[in-house]
């Protein structure tokens, strides 16, 4: 069958005549082998797929043991006080269509006039709204950081920085946390690091794993690092608040006036709603070093989905202006109350050594692997811990920092002193004196 031909008027370059060509009977018409897309599927990950690692689901998914069936389970929450904001802005029907993707403006005004304070001012305009913190750290990696550069990440730290970077080609320098000095930045090597490629030092305050919380005087040096190196701090600053009463907590806003900030945080921590999914970057860029392009970016980059919830929005107000004092205060004293007796109870037992936590919601646990032949690592030693005491902590190998593991102190407190007293039983059982220590033992 010979092609139709379509006259057209030729105009400049064009071609006078466009073929058309018509498949007949399942045959082409077309002269010439038929161009395809390919000769056999071969569908593939993408780079970043590839490239996505996530260490805490890599270790406790692969943890192929049981707990025992004698012991009842101890995983190591509290009722959130903010259901009734959440029914109420259901019932009340406005907030069942999409939002814009940083967040309804009425909100954003919301967390602005909360967090707001004459040493570090918020507006509106300073604040995006995510689908929880994590997307909030995600969208500032992604407006700070290209393919090639690197971030500076804390050693202990949180995994999924980590995760996020090297998903987007970014790479990650670890910058050593000292438990001996109470979990702070070792300085000279954090400023050691950085170089021309450094895109953001990632600051976590208070700190997860750690339970740490830094004090004004060692924020004020980390700020100094890097006003001196001209590099931008993303804060992780999701526990913000939850300190004990021994203790102080410094938004990092708060100290600095030349250092452009990206404060990242959120409901779950603080108001205990993990999965609520609404969090929030603070921009304070008072010397207008992000300027306009940094701000426009993460719009920009909010948009790839369409934001945080809008119930959770709708309620948002009311979550924050009348969740009871008492609230916060009770759940600090219980945290407290639970880190004190766990770092007791675990600083008595041989082989461990636990660092006293200042707030968050954890306890880090040293090692000493010595004490402990049978367990090739940290890994180990809590699948078996899994498997003989029906306890689960974390090993802190999720967190970049082998022979610790990670309690989390938010059970009762019942279960607090059993889960102590299985750990100490356990360490009791596979507990040897190391080699030329036999007096140390006998003591």
């Amino acid at each position: 069958m010979d092609p139709y031909m379509i006259q057209m008027s030729s105009k400049g370059n064009l071609p006078s005549i466009l073929d058309v060509h018509v498949n007949v009977g399942g045959r082409s018409s077309v002269p010439g082998k038929m161009k395809g897309r390919k000769a056999r599927w071969s569908v593939r990950p993408s780079d970043m797929a590839k490239k996505t690692f996530n260490p805490i689901r890599a270790i406790v998914d692969n943890m192929k043991v049981k707990p025992n069936p004698n012991k009842t389970m101890i995983s190591l929450s509290i009722d959130p006080e903010v259901t009734q904001a959440m029914k109420d802005a259901l019932d009340s029907g406005k907030y069942n269509g999409y939002a814009p993707s940083i967040g309804f403006l009425s909100s954003r005004e919301e967390i602005a006039s909360y967090y707001h304070c004459p040493e570090a001012p918020l507006e509106a305009k300073d604040v995006i709204l995510t689908s929880g913190c994590s997307q909030a750290i995600d969208l500032c990696l992604a407006v700070l950081a290209n393919p090639g550069q690197n971030i500076l990440v804390p050693r202990p730290g949180f995994s999924l920085y980590k995760t996020l970077a090297e998903s987007m080609g970014i790479e990650v320098k670890l910058y050593n946390l000292l438990p001996e000095k109470s979990w702070e930045i070792d300085l000279k090597q954090l400023e050691y690091l950085i170089d021309e490629k450094t895109a953001c030092l990632i600051v976590n305050n208070p700190s997860n794993p750690c339970g740490s919380v830094f004090s004004k005087r060692h924020l004020q040096k980390i700020l100094a690092v890097a006003a001196r190196q001209c590099v931008p701090i993303l804060a992780d600053e999701i526990y913000g608040d939850m300190v004990f009463s021994d203790c102080k907590y410094e938004p990092l806003a708060t100290l600095s006036t030349d250092v452009p900030i990206l404060s990242c945080g959120g409901l779950a921590k603080r108001w205990l709603v993990p999965g609520w999914r609404l969090g929030w970057i603070l921009i304070h860029d008072r010397r207008d070093i992000f300027g306009n392009e940094i701000r426009d970016g993460l719009v920009k980059l909010s948009q790839r989905i369409l934001g945080p919830c809008t119930i959770v929005q709708g309620a948002l107000k009311s979550i924050l202006c009348r969740t009871p004092g008492e609230f916060y205060h009770n759940t600090l004293s219980f945290l407290k109350s639970n880190a004190d007796l766990c770092y007791g109870a675990l600083a008595a037992i041989p082989g461990l050594r636990p660092v006293r936590p200042s707030g968050a919601m954890y306890l880090m646990v040293g090692i000493e692997m010595e004490h402990f032949p049978e367990f090739e690592n940290d890994v180990e030693f809590t699948e078996r811990l899994v498997a003989e005491q029906s306890v689960h902590c974390l090993p802190a190998t999720c967190f970049e920092y082998p022979n610790f593991i990670r309690v989390v102190i938010t059970v009762p407190e019942v279960m607090m002193l059993e889960a102590c007293s299985r750990i100490q039983e356990f360490c009791e059982q596979h507990y040897h004196c190391a080699e030329g220590s036999q007096e140390e033992c006998d003591k």
